[in-house]
């Protein structure tokens, strides 16, 4: 669009940054002392400042002198827990004495005892804890959440949470997407009945989908969750109403859950640590996205690495997030996420950055945001930085100057 006639002002512009438009496949497609301009919520320019068609004054609005630093796309966190109620800094301490996340999840520990919690809030309360930490991402540069229920594991709760992630976004402004996770873990009225909470699951999700509280549906496919049969339900209850699906896969063993979420087209498998390369052949066939989550690897210390090399070799994009819960990653900046994927991973800065913005987006199955190109979504921030990477070198520190969502400044 550079040097495009503009017959309407735009709503911003912001010139004098450097950009990081990920446009392409590889490298940051930076534009040094750039212009970036929006109308609505709607990006309108990209480009170099000298081939801008007229005076910025001119052009729009409201225009900006960035005096330097950098301009990415906004974040976008692809996988979190965030509305639940209570904590669980007593299970780190037993972690640190040597219990593990199994044991504690055994003793009825685990996500059990956030559904206490969760289910004993009311929907105010549990917004009032839940926004502060939404808040949080939100400032450090995220600009699309996705949420997940699983904290209630019947059907008001399950709704009160999903009602709760909607109200987040209504009031933060940025966009959530919400995850029905019924089939999150058994809870305790269903023990020993895993096959008939599974016939419950199926049955919630077609009336909570009607009320437009559900935009894609997840399942815990592990030896301490629910076996594959059961998840298959799951996803078929899910393909009947056209909704698409995503797995928490692999993440304590090889249990063939990114091959089964790749056969229903999935569009993301999570964790993956354990992932065979029977498993990466199919996500790649599938297009299905690596959702890689090293907030939950960090604070369970494991040593197990995800198939990087296989993801890369078959072209399976790799999406960064920050799994945000109560128990196993207490994590409240995808930055900081995108720090430890560089740290424990070894994914460089670039690939960090493409996992928090475009491949993220992919990981939702969201098209118009992740890169700044002129038709996308005005989702964007300008950083203090000098240099892209110094996203992923800083650990923690504010670098966001200022965060845009749909053309609206939210800090």
């Amino acid at each position: 669009m550079a040097g495009a006639e503009v017959t309407e002002a735009w709503d911003g512009l912001i010139v004098g940054a450097s950009l990081a438009t990920l446009e392409g496949d590889a490298g940051y497609a930076a534009i040094e002392d750039g212009a970036l301009g929006w109308r609505g919520d709607r990006i309108t320019f990209v480009g170099r400042r000298r081939d801008l068609a007229d005076a910025p004054d001119r052009l729009a609005a409201t225009v900006v002198e960035a005096d330097g630093g950098w301009i990415t796309p906004g974040l976008v966190d692809c996988h979190t827990h965030l509305v639940f109620a209570g904590d669980r800094a007593g299970e780190f301490e037993q972690r640190l004495q040597g219990v593990s996340y199994e044991e504690i999840a055994r003793r009825g520990g685990g996500i059990r005892s956030t559904v206490s919690a969760t289910r004993d809030a009311s929907e105010d309360e549990l917004l009032a804890q839940s926004l502060p930490r939404a808040r949080a991402l939100v400032g450090d540069g995220a600009t699309t959440l996705e949420i997940k229920s699983g904290y209630g594991l019947d059907f008001d709760n399950e709704r009160k949470m999903l009602r709760v992630a909607r109200r987040i976004g209504q009031s933060l402004g940025v966009e959530v997407r919400t995850t029905f996770l019924g089939a999150h873990a058994l809870p305790r009225e269903y023990l020993g009945r895993a096959d008939e909470y599974i016939d419950r699951v199926c049955e919630w999700l077609p009336p909570l989908h009607a009320e437009g509280l559900v935009d894609a549906v997840d399942a815990f496919a592990e030896r301490i969750g629910f076996n594959l049969a059961q998840t298959r339900r799951v996803f078929e209850a899910a393909r009947t109403l056209g909704l698409p699906v995503k797995l928490h896969a692999d993440q304590l063993g090889d249990g063939d859950g990114a091959a089964l979420v790749a056969e229903f087209g999935g569009i993301s498998a999570d964790h993956v640590e354990y992932t065979s390369p029977a498993g990466v052949s199919a996500m790649a066939r599938a297009g299905t996205v690596a959702v890689l989550l090293p907030g939950a690897f960090h604070v369970l210390r494991e040593t197990q690495l995800p198939p990087l090399a296989e993801f890369r070799a078959q072209g399976v994009p790799m999406a960064v997030a920050t799994d945000c819960n109560p128990g196993t990653s207490p994590l409240l900046s995808l930055r900081q996420a995108m720090q430890l994927a560089c740290t424990h991973f070894r994914l460089t800065p670039e690939e960090a950055l493409r996992g928090a913005t475009v491949n993220a987006a992919r990981a939702l199955g969201l098209d118009d945001r992740g890169a700044l190109r002129v038709g996308l979504r005005a989702d964007f921030v300008h950083w203090n930085i000098a240099r892209p990477a110094e996203l992923c070198y800083w650990l923690g520190g504010a670098l966001a100057r200022a965060v845009h969502a749909g053309g609206r400044r939210l800090s």
